[in-house]
């Protein structure tokens, strides 16, 4: 009946426990973004969400595919990511322990003496120690925020390989455009030094002055500088790629100085803005901490409550060990101990303030959040239709360049045109291939951070 009994307390005291919490039920937010998105960008609802895209459907080019999945494996700030997760997971258990007894066996030998005979105890014990009946729900709030700084991490995690896949595809770009400034500029250089052996050739004959022999060196030089200066910047993107990568990369993978289309969809959102904006992995953490900070305040409160803790055992005692377990040794303790905070020196008040404040910073960063994701995408998708005109009105500028260069060089070789005239054409038609360049990496760049802000590329399909 005595072992009944405290089966029957522990019983009562598992039930009890849970049975209210102190977590505020709600939490007001206000973002305060627009209820639909730019009346120039509205897109098709129906089309898919893009956090539904993966990185593989997205971006078609398989050398980039390659370099991509080869940085989500080694890149060393995401391995960090996934180790905080794994981190987060454990404190979860850890806390979460705590809302069930742990049960505990215990041997121990006792030898005393003195100026008395030395006498010797020996006990096996087995019980619970310790255990707080969660009245209040202090326990059940520690628990909860403990789970939602697990979910935090874990969109940390997304949001981490998102913000990845968007630099390896911008690095990857970047470095596509730089070499392709390079070839247009060694190209030039080697035009540019044909046309000043002519030059050299006509100068020492009479047939040009020295005005325009100086010219012809300078177009060479300026030539001369960009392929330098494109060539660093070739090695540096190279490096860059490489950090991101977490190691070598295969050359193959590399683009060989184009700028090509990457993306097989235009990520154009569907829904509104507070629909769209909710499946950012870094909005998603944002709203677990705000979560977590809320359940602190609950555990916060609940210290203000008595605290019920018991502890119990049931064992056998002798002072003999071959007789530790014969009839007549059984023991048994019920220790429940009741705490009731009366002067705290303000502890406890300071903790529940610090638990307010926390969760208000969590809901103004949480809003923030929306209001920035939301900035980010509308910036996106002003640039969007921009930048596709502008490459369209500078594929027309390149072709309108060449061909008066070509009509200006025909001219002069005439003797109809002055080399000023055809000095100029030549400089207009390189700004103009180099420019050509710039726009296609800022649009083929806007489209990868449309993707990004928009909440894709951290879920890839099987």
């Amino acid at each position: 009946m005595k072992h009944a009994s405290l089966i029957l307390s522990v019983a009562v005291a598992l039930s009890l426990a849970g049975c209210a919490t102190l977590e505020p039920r709600s939490t007001e937010v206000a973002p305060a973004i627009p209820a639909q998105w730019p009346v120039s960008t509205v897109a098709d609802a129906s089309a898919t969400p893009v956090a539904d895209i993966g990185w593989r459907d997205f971006f078609v080019d398989p050398r980039l595919q390659a370099v991509i999945g080869q940085s989500l494996d080694n890149n060393r700030d995401l391995r960090v990511a996934v180790l905080n997760v794994e981190r987060a997971r454990a404190q979860y258990r850890i806390q979460r322990a705590d809302r069930v007894p742990a049960i505990a066996a215990q041997g121990q030998m006792t030898r005393s003496g003195g100026d008395v005979p030395v006498t010797e105890q020996f006990s096996a014990n087995l019980g619970v120690v310790e255990f707080e009946l969660d009245l209040f729900g202090r326990v059940r709030n520690l628990s909860q925020a403990a789970l939602q700084q697990y979910f935090a991490e874990a969109a940390n995690r997304r949001s981490a390989q998102l913000s990845l896949v968007a630099e390896v595809a911008n690095a990857w770009l970047t470095l596509g455009a730089d070499a392709e400034q390079l070839r247009i500029a060694q190209a030039t250089l080697a035009t540019y030094e044909d046309s000043l052996r002519l030059t050299e050739a006509r100068h020492r004959l009479g047939g040009a002055s020295a005005l325009e022999l100086s010219q012809t060196r300078t177009l060479v030089e300026t030539a001369r500088t960009d392929v330098a200066r494109f060539g660093g910047q070739v090695a540096q993107d190279r490096n860059a790629l490489v950090l991101l990568a977490g190691g070598p990369i295969d050359e193959a993978l590399l683009p060989q100085g184009e700028i090509t289309e990457v993306a097989a969809v235009q990520p154009l959102p569907a829904g509104v803005p507070g629909d769209v904006l909710l499946r950012r992995p870094d909005v998603m953490a944002a709203e677990h901490t705000l979560m977590s900070a809320n359940a602190n305040i609950g555990a916060a409160r609940a210290a203000f409550f008595p605290s019920i803790s018991l502890t119990g055992s049931v064992g056998s005692a002798s002072s003999e060990l071959s007789g530790l377990f014969d009839s007549g040794t059984r023991v048994w303790s019920f220790i429940p101990k009741l705490n009731l905070p009366i002067f705290q020196g303000g502890k406890l008040r300071a903790n529940l303030g610090m638990a307010t404040a926390d969760r208000d910073i969590a809901l103004a960063q949480y809003e923030k959040a929306i209001q920035s994701g939301f900035r980010e995408a509308a910036d996106g998708l002003a640039l969007n239709r921009s930048l596709a005109e502008q490459l369209q009105f500078q594929q027309a500028l390149v072709a309108a360049a060449d061909q008066a260069q070509q009509l200006s060089q025909a001219r002069y070789d005439a003797g109809l045109d002055s080399f000023l005239t055809l000095l100029d054409a030549r400089r207009t038609a390189y700004s103009a291939r180099q420019s050509l360049v710039t726009t296609q990496l800022a649009q083929q760049s806007n489209q990868v951070a449309l993707y990004k802000v928009l909440g894709g590329g951290w879920h890839e399909r099987g």
